[in-house]
């Protein structure tokens, strides 16, 4: 079975529902640092990442703005001195999608590698 990190992403259709509580408690295990928010009535992805300082945090924030752009899936991005706020959610229909998930899985292994000083692994 595939992880969500090796899945790619789909296109997402404006008709197409929002996942389900069985299916966000599904991927959830392999996403188990993110939490499920609610913004303006949306349910969203949410994850803090922490760095030592703001070079740090900027050289992730633009990590994951590299690998939103080649996703063609854009998150809301917060970048502070020591910290990144990276929230996932696809605009199209207003709440989760299974590409949300596979975004976070891949923003984790982006955080994997800039902790241990590698390449993304994404």
């Amino acid at each position: 079975m595939k992880t969500l990190r090796q899945i790619k992403c789909t296109a997402c259709r404006a008709d197409e529902p929002t996942l389900t509580e069985t299916e966000i408690t599904g991927l959830m295990p392999q996403t188990p640092d993110w939490r499920v928010v609610e913004h303006d009535g949306i349910r969203r992805l949410e994850r803090v990442f922490g760095f030592a300082d703001f070079a740090q945090a900027l050289l992730f924030t633009n990590k994951v703005g590299a690998l939103a752009e080649s996703a063609g899936h854009h998150p809301a991005l917060l970048t502070q001195w020591g910290s990144v706020t990276v929230t996932w959610w696809t605009h199209k229909i207003g709440g989760l999608h299974r590409n949300d998930f596979v975004m976070a899985a891949r923003t984790d292994a982006l955080a994997a590698g800039a902790r241990s000083g590698g390449e993304d692994a994404a």
